[in-house]
């Protein structure tokens, strides 16, 4: 019997619509709600939450590769691990377009060569100001590093609360998701895998400067 093989659809991008017509969608929502978008309360509403969602979603502007760009070869050796812990972010699920909110664990191996490690937090960011699911935010994030330093492996340790799940649904609270991706070196070796475990697990130390 002969399959008939469909070629793949290509989603065109959707046509930007005005701040205006942003501000009427955010009016039609607050009727929907069961509010007035003409009192005096809500007048200034929709103008607020599409400044607001220019800051939720600046990462749609921003490419990580441009924040990797520069690479800093004076390391005298050094070619072992380099982590950040606790990288803090907020973001918002595709779903529901509700918050999650929580830290990311970053390590790389590097391959002649290190990043200025404000960089790293950047990469999250950029990530994490856009519509994601906290899996596919994860590879994001381990994939830009790696291809983007030409690193010789990369870790990634996501943990989240989503209030997806505590504000609505099962309205369970407290409930943490984890996530990682291992590439390079880190996917094909278990001990380096269970070092950048440990180090994310390790007790937590204040620092003041």
């Amino acid at each position: 019997m002969d399959v008939k093989v469909y070629p793949k659809q290509v989603l065109k991008p959707a046509p930007t619509p005005t701040e205006e017509e942003a501000q009427e969608a955010v009016r039609v929502l607050l009727s929907w709600a069961g509010d007035n978008p003409n009192r005096e309360g809500l007048l200034e509403t929709p103008k607020r939450v599409t400044k607001a969602f220019k800051e939720y979603y600046a990462g749609y502007a921003q490419d990580p590769a441009d924040v990797l760009d520069r690479v800093f070869d004076e390391v005298g050796g050094y070619d072992d691990m380099v982590m950040l812990r606790d990288i803090s972010f907020t973001s918002h699920c595709e779903h529901h377009m509700a918050p999650f909110f929580g830290r990311v664990h970053i390590a790389y191996l590097p391959n002649g060569g290190v990043v200025g490690i404000s960089k790293l937090a950047r990469v999250v960011e950029i990530y994490a100001r856009r519509l994601q699911t906290q899996e596919t935010m994860t590879a994001q994030i381990a994939n830009a590093v790696f291809e983007g330093l030409g690193a010789r492996g990369v870790a990634v340790f996501v943990e989240a609360l989503h209030t997806c799940m505590s504000m609505r649904g099962v309205q369970k609270h407290g409930v943490a998701t984890i996530t990682t991706q291992f590439t390079g070196e880190f996917k094909t070796n278990p001990v380096l895998q269970a070092r950048f475990m440990d180090m994310v697990r390790a007790p937590h130390r204040e620092f003041t400067i």
